[in-house]
């Protein structure tokens, strides 16, 4: 039988000027950085011209910043950042929500095709996500880096003890239990997330979905969101309202993304077969 983790690692790299460089910003930006070069050889492979990968780059990490920041303070926290508007800027503070940051990288790509690709949106979709899906679990690593988003107590033998942050510890009364180790439900999205990745790797590059718009986005919605439905079974509260909730915010967030996931890709193996392949583009004259 596997031993019960107590998880006493450090958030905190190293400090710089009494600022805090985290893990959690580090497994962020090597998500980003492994996401380009996959992004880059899928648009390669697709024949896309020079520039669109480094433009979609920049859309997506933008939308990804503004997009999950204000995600939290309109889900999880808009009684307090509707008072405090100016907090929403603090965004070294902490508070970040991955169905924000959906959101707004579906905006995003939707602006993209129109001023870039002048595509059918479900082309940038489709490529796009199988790299996001490695990022996720980065981000979820990150969040195991910081004690952060962790599981009801537990008496699995894989169980963590995540002494550092009392904060989300389990309560009896005033006494926090540091008996009772908890789901570490950060590990078990990653896994998952990673699981989605190198299904949409397999689909893409052996299975050659791109040529059926919207399949591999339609997948990926079902897969990322209907884990972290089910995850959030095992999740405790991020915030107070959520104590009489049947179900909590972040699984009421989550029901569209599935729903939509499961329409596109009925829709997508309907629908004929369209080569993904980028043909007969001229250069703009000069």
């Amino acid at each position: 039988m596997l031993d019960v983790v107590t998880w006493t690692v450090d958030p905190a790299i190293f400090t710089i000027f009494t600022r805090e460089i985290r893990w959690y910003g580090l497994f962020f930006a090597i998500g980003f950085l492994l996401g380009y070069q996959i992004e880059d050889k899928i648009f390669k492979h697709d024949n896309a011209p020079a520039g669109w990968c480094d433009k979609i780059f920049i859309y997506v990490v933008i939308a990804t910043v503004i997009g999950s920041r204000l995600g939290h303070c309109l889900f999880y926290g808009w009684e307090y950042y509707s008072a405090h508007p100016l907090d929403i800027f603090k965004i070294w503070e902490g508070g970040l929500a991955s169905h924000g940051g959906a959101i707004g990288i579906i905006i995003a790509l939707l602006i993209y095709s129109k001023r870039v690709t002048h595509r059918n949106p479900l082309w940038a979709f489709d490529r796009l996500v199988i790299p996001v899906a490695l990022v996720g679990a980065l981000i979820r690593t990150g969040n195991l880096m910081n004690h952060e988003i962790f599981g009801h107590p537990t008496d699995l033998p894989w169980g963590f003890r995540f002494i550092e942050n009392l904060h989300q510890w389990h309560y009896l009364g005033a006494e926090p239990i540091f008996t009772a180790p908890s789901h570490p439900t950060q590990i078990y999205e990653a896994i998952c997330y990673i699981i989605v990745f190198i299904l949409l790797m397999y689909m893409y590059w052996k299975r050659n979905a791109g040529d059926r718009p919207g399949l591999i986005f339609g997948v990926f919605l079902i897969g990322i969101f209907l884990s972290r439905f089910c995850i959030e079974f095992l999740k405790n509260n991020q915030e107070d309202f959520e104590e009489n909730m049947i179900l909590n915010m972040g699984q009421l967030l989550s029901i569209p993304f599935v729903l939509a996931g499961i329409y596109l890709a009925i829709r997508a193996m309907k629908q004929p077969i369209v080569s993904g392949r980028i043909e007969n583009i001229k250069p703009k004259q000069k």
